[in-house]
């Protein structure tokens, strides 16, 4: 499975012409890289795919301490100091742990990570997202400037259709700009779709101990996970042009990581 991942990403990077090379390390994707000495990780932080629970496991791995995942709150994972990006090394340090631990990303279908960051950022009363970033959408689709209806989905994917992939937020943001993985030969490919069976096997291979396990947590856990079924709920709101455009956007996503467009 991962033979078939790697050559499917080598061979799209070949023929997107994705392959540069580079004398240090992009500093927007070395901020999202998170380092893990004792075991000699690297994970890279895609958010919506089990980035929460992954930076939970690096924190009891890293630690060593006697408590359970369930006990780190989602808040206290994402600001803890424990855990290390790898911007907080110099450049040479970066190198010499990127040679020389095992990199592991995860991806998720493109279009179901889309719809998971709408229903967790755009839906819930999370400041920056529920206003400063639902404030500009309205501003820019909605005649009336004092409407304060939540921005719907159809919005947020028009919003995102008019910038940049570049100057996305990283919660939508194409996962091969997230990771660049045609620059850094990752070691594990995991998915979200097989994300038991993956996890095992980057525990395995890192040596943790076989007590631990990847942790199946959920912020809003009153709601359902955003799958197949829900994505497709939300798809059927939009036109074919919209769909068409969206589509575009995360194109490279959809060929890197071999997931089905239809």
């Amino acid at each position: 499975i991962q033979n078939d991942r790697k050559n499917t990403l080598a061979s799209v990077c070949l023929e997107k012409n994705l392959l540069k090379s580079r004398s240090k390390l992009d500093f927007h994707v070395a901020n999202q890289l998170f380092v893990e000495h004792r075991h000699k990780l690297i994970y890279c932080e895609v958010p919506k795919v089990g980035c929460s629970n992954w930076k939970r496991t690096i924190f009891l791995l890293q630690a060593d301490l006697n408590m359970k995942a369930a006990e780190i709150e989602h808040d206290h994972i994402h600001r803890t100091s424990v855990i290390k990006k790898l911007t907080s090394y110099p450049p040479e340090k970066q190198e010499e742990f990127l040679s020389n631990y095992t990199k592991v990303m995860f991806t998720r279908h493109p279009l179901e990570r889309l719809v998971s960051a709408y229903r967790d950022k755009l839906l819930h009363s999370e400041p920056f997202y529920s206003i400063t970033v639902a404030n500009e959408i309205r501003a820019m689709f909605r005649k009336n400037n004092n409407s304060s209806e939540k921005v719907s989905f159809q919005e947020f994917v028009n919003f995102i259709i008019t910038k940049q992939p570049n100057a996305l937020d990283i919660h939508w943001k194409p996962m091969f700009l997230l990771c660049d993985p045609c620059n850094i030969h990752y070691d594990v490919l995991g998915k979200y779709e097989t994300l038991d069976l993956d996890s095992e096997h980057v525990l395995k291979i890192i040596g943790a101990p076989e007590s631990m396990h990847y942790p199946s947590l959920k912020r809003y856990s009153s709601e359902k996970r955003t799958t197949g079924d829900i994505t497709l709920e939300y798809f059927r709101q939009l036109s074919s042009e919209q769909i068409e455009k969206i589509k575009k956007v995360y194109q490279l996503d959809f060929f890197l990581f071999n997931y089905s467009m239809k």
